[in-house]
């Protein structure tokens, strides 16, 4: 072996001694940043750092922040880290009006609740009071309303039970630019048929329908009215085929 090659002990033990305090240095340093770093945990778990300081909650068109704020049962005395989001999702979700929530927390303290609320179909008149009905056919009643609604139709006559539920689920499959249309409704049940409705317009119209059919058949009501005069309003009859007879008494035409 050639000379140029030899590497004496005397020579490699100051840098075998360098490299050892390097590696030495670097796991100090590396303790040193872990035992601070679990210091100001304990000090951030420990102080105000760590409790909720606000509740944002998102999604909700129909109901108050402050009602679903108070449907958590979360309070500014709360560990962010502590609160059981299954829980308070639960809590949330036994509200009629919501469908369905999801808690996640925002460093370094905030609550985040994001709201998907119940469609309200209609709004069922009762003395003063309008009552929103749920997609599920489920009366609302914690938050009915003495203001004329907008925003859905009014129905008359109904009770809880099957054909509430049934009128939910028609009200439901409705084309949009039908469903916008409709006024009121109002059950008015035959002996043959439970399901009777008579469905006020907002183009003046009546329309007489039931239930068991009411979707499938309005979903060619612009077709319908568009045949019509819109001078001469009068009754629709959807039940068997599909006649218009004017309110003049005109006589009936069959579309």
């Amino acid at each position: 072996m050639e000379k140029s090659k030899v590497v004496s002990i005397e020579d490699r033990i100051p840098k075998l001694k360098q490299q050892r305090r390097k590696k030495a240095n670097r796991r100090l340093i590396f303790l040193l940043l872990l035992f601070f770093l679990l210091i100001i945990c304990i000090i951030y778990f420990q102080s105000p750092l760590s409790r909720v300081k606000a509740i944002e909650v998102k999604g909700n068109r129909l109901i108050q922040d402050e009602e679903i704020e108070k449907l958590s049962g979360i309070t500014n005395d709360d560990n962010i880290w502590k609160i059981n989001k299954e829980k308070v999702e639960k809590k949330i979700n036994a509200f009629a009006e919501v469908k369905d929530s999801e808690v996640s927390i925002s460093l370094p303290n905030t609550l985040v609740i994001q709201v998907k609320e119940h469609k309200r179909l209609a709004y069922l008149a009762k003395g003063t009071s309008y009552i929103p009905i749920g997609e599920s056919g489920k009366m609302l009643k914690e938050s009915s309303t003495e203001e004329t609604p907008s925003d859905a139709p009014i129905i008359v006559g109904f009770k809880e039970g099957k054909v509430l539920n049934k009128m939910a689920e028609e009200l439901n499959k409705l084309p949009k630019e039908v469903y916008n249309t409709i006024s009121e409704i109002h059950s008015t049940p035959k002996k043959a048929d439970a399901f009777h409705i008579n469905a006020f317009m907002n183009d003046g119209f009546e329309v007489s329908a039931s239930l068991d059919t009411f979707s499938e058949k309005m979903e060619h009501y612009p077709s319908i009215i568009s045949q019509l005069n819109p001078e001469k309003k009068g009754i629709i009859d959807l039940e068997v085929g599909s006649y218009f007879k004017a309110y003049e008494g005109e006589g009936e035409k069959e579309k």
